[in-house]
């Protein structure tokens, strides 16, 4: 089994996910029963279903998000990735949002920020399949430029509550809006207050 270690801290960031958010039980208990599959839930090779890791980028002020216009689903998304083996889908956001976005000085909010489980249509030979996907928020430094990657048709600062409000975006997009605005406006941490149990990520 691939890095016993690195499941149970993932299991553990589950559980503490559907502590804080009991209405969404079913989805945890759905990505809890793939983390115990035999078969390696981590590499996208089982089409079955699979880990994803992303990344809820927020500027330094708290009230921007950057997005990524996916050059192969054609939609307005955050950025991330498959965990191709990594069994830690907070490194696999913070990796991707180095990537996809060139931004430096990114750095790892620990603790499950959103789940989704959505489905990945047929692309060529790669038939139909579910992404379990994991959110950590992931917070930008004051250097807000970006460099638009091969995986993007665009890359842009959006106003958080305006994502929130924006009926054509995607439905997780909106919902993880929500969840940032509930969080700031009851006093949570903001992007760039000390971040407790933070990485940084190294030059993208």
């Amino acid at each position: 089994m691939r890095d016993a270690g690195a499941r149970a801290a993932l299991a553990a960031e589950l559980a503490d996910y559907g502590r804080r958010w009991p209405e969404e039980a079913a989805t945890v208990a759905g990505f809890l029963a793939l983390l115990d599959d035999p078969e390696d839930p981590f590499v996208r090779a089982r089409l079955a279903g699979h880990f994803t890791g992303s990344a809820w980028v927020v500027s330094a002020d708290g009230r921007r998000t950057l997005l990524t216009h996916h050059r192969k689903l054609g939609r307005w998304l955050q950025p991330g990735g498959h965990a191709d083996g990594d069994p830690d889908p907070g490194n696999v956001a913070l990796k991707e949002a180095a990537e996809e976005t060139g931004l430096p000085g990114l750095r790892l909010e620990r603790g499950i920020f959103d789940l989704d489980r959505h489905w990945i249509p047929q692309r060529g030979e790669v038939p139909g399949h579910w992404h379990y996907d994991v959110r950590y928020v992931v917070h930008a430094g004051p250097d807000e430029r970006y460099a638009v990657g091969e995986e993007s048709l665009d890359l842009a600062w959006r106003g958080i509550a305006a994502v929130a409000a924006d009926p054509a975006l995607d439905a997780s997009l909106r919902r993880m809006a929500g969840k940032w605005l509930a969080r700031t406006a009851g006093g949570g941490a903001a992007a760039g207050e000390p971040v407790a149990d933070a990485r940084e990520a190294g030059p993208p």
